[in-house]
């Protein structure tokens, strides 16, 4: 457990708060944590939850699938992440997507309401916690505001020149890795992989980038 208190220490949603003050507050909101194998299910649609969810080893996907089994990839998570926060507030309804391990994974649950309220002790690092979460609010509902973005592009060339760009910016590189493999893009973007794949290796063959698997290199 100390090992994941390093974790959760630099992790953003325990910022300032130092390991010695996490053990106590992690009682004060009767987190568990749970562990989940490569492809389980950690949240189902629909499923009610009541707790705010924090990754804390391996790598997880946000996805929505229709009737006809047509994935989207909303999001993916990596260690330090918080996830399925906005249904766990009281009145929020059931789940609207799926979070599914994609390798071995390790999550910290905590009571939701217990994190939003201020505790009898009035600790200092439970205010920081609690600042710390609107932070991470914010932050998500700009990464909202940049997928619109992308999906707001007509074109499957158009959606990729705005996320390669914007993943250039993010690295301040010309040169970066993207947390997904292609069925993962072409699902994170809404475009069909082959079509995708397809003006890929077209705008390789024009001289806009370098690519191999998830490694990318614009020019």
């Amino acid at each position: 457990m100390l090992d994941d208190l390093k974790i959760l220490e630099n992790s953003r949603l325990f910022a300032g708060i130092r390991v010695d003050e996490i053990q106590p507050m992690l009682s004060c909101l009767q987190a568990v944590e749970r562990k989940y194998p490569r492809g389980a299910y950690i949240f189902h649609t629909g499923e009610e939850v009541r707790a705010l969810a924090l990754l804390v080893r391996g790598t997880a996907h946000i996805q929505k699938e229709d009737f006809w089994g047509n994935r989207s990839l909303l999001a993916s998570l990596a260690a330090g992440d918080i996830f399925a926060e906005a249904y766990a507030m009281p009145g929020s309804g059931a789940m609207r997507s799926d979070v599914v391990a994609v390798e071995s994974c390790t999550v910290l649950l905590m009571d939701v309401e217990r994190v939003l309220s201020r505790c009898t002790n009035s600790c200092a690092f439970h205010a920081r916690l609690t600042e710390n979460l609107f932070a991470l609010l914010a932050e998500k509902n700009r990464i909202l505001a940049r997928k619109a973005d992308y999906l707001a592009q007509r074109t499957t060339r158009q959606r990729l020149l705005v996320y390669l760009s914007e993943q250039a910016q993010r690295a301040g590189s010309a040169e970066f890795t993207i947390p997904f493999n292609r069925q993962q893009l072409a699902d994170f973007l809404s475009v069909e992989r082959s079509a995708m794949s397809a003006e890929l290796s077209r705008m390789q063959a024009e001289g806009l980038l370098e690519t191999e698997r998830s490694h990318f290199r614009l020019k």
